[in-house]
């Protein structure tokens, strides 16, 4: 696997970046570079149920979407650089801290050296691992992953290739995600729970309603309904866009929040199709929510 950082194939970008001498469309080269690691206590119920889940974000992404609430990581490449052993050592510290699993955070342009990190504590973890994804992916990393990866959280942000294109310079992303989506489901399995309703194994689709696109997100939900089977996936609807300074001027359309009209449209066709899952409520959609990458914590 060393190798893919030589030539990166890793997302579907396909830079084919010597990462080694330089760095990929995702901004990074072949070390580690992650932000922050600490007890996330505001995930899904399911995922955030006793302590927290143990989050680690990474630095860089191969999206580089215009509205990131991570732009600090995600393209301003905040972070610490960490070898496969710091980063195993950091799993070790957040099961010790009572994390309910460890969630990776934005991993796709990692996967290697994280698998060479899980190979080395994976056994000793005993808390499921989850892989938390924009989900513009191959399906070919998905199944590097098999055996390394207990639950699949990936996004679904665009149908609409036209949206894709403009907000995220990916006008295949629905193809690729989608695509996705299936290798994940098929690999995580049907949803399982522990004694204290804790996800154990299956895939959470998370999906964020951006401004004047609640009939994008329309499709996308019945796309979810007609292709992904219920008893291997929750749906989790959410309504926290956040508008930031550094989004208003080249893309105005985007500098609100959306609408209690917006939202719930889209959560009515959830439940029109019989999804499950999770949504949220309109004041989760402000700043105080947005990671504060102090590099405080583990770092």
């Amino acid at each position: 696997m060393e190798d893919i950082y030589s030539s990166c194939t890793l997302c579907p970008r396909r830079c084919r970046a010597d990462r080694y001498s330089g760095t990929g469309f995702c901004g990074t080269g072949a070390a580690v570079i992650a932000a922050k690691a600490y007890l996330h206590q505001w995930e899904e119920p399911c995922i955030s149920y006793r302590n927290g889940a143990g989050t680690v974000f990474f630095s860089g992404c191969s999206l580089h979407c215009c509205y990131c609430q991570n732009n600090e990581i995600s393209n301003l490449l905040k972070g610490k650089m960490l070898t496969p052993r710091q980063l195993a050592d950091v799993f070790l510290s957040l099961r010790d801290k009572g994390a309910d699993n460890i969630e990776l955070v934005t991993p796709t342009h990692f996967v290697p050296d994280i698998i060479k990190a899980l190979d080395m504590v994976k056994h000793k973890l005993g808390i499921p691992v989850i892989y938390n994804t924009g989900g513009y992916e191959l399906a070919e990393t998905i199944d590097m992953l098999k055996g390394y990866i207990d639950i699949y959280m990936p996004d679904i942000k665009y149908f609409s290739p036209e949206v894709s294109a403009r907000y995220s310079y990916a006008a295949d992303y629905f193809e690729y995600a989608s695509q996705a989506v299936k290798a994940m489901t098929e690999q995580a399995g049907e949803l399982e729970y522990n004694s204290e309703g804790g996800l154990i194994s299956g895939t959470v689709i998370r999906h964020l309603v951006l401004p004047g696109q609640r009939h994008d997100s329309m499709k996308i939900i019945g796309w979810i309904a007609e292709n992904i089977p219920r008893e291997k996936a929750l749906v989790s609807i959410m309504g926290q866009y956040t508008p930031f300074e550094f989004v208003r001027e080249k893309y105005p359309e985007l500098s609100r929040r959306i609408t209690k009209m917006e939202y719930n449209s889209v959560l009515r066709r959830a439940e029109e199709l019989g999804i499950e899952g999770f949504s949220q409520e309109r004041r989760s959609a402000s700043e105080k929510y947005v990671p504060d990458f102090d590099m405080s914590g583990l770092f």
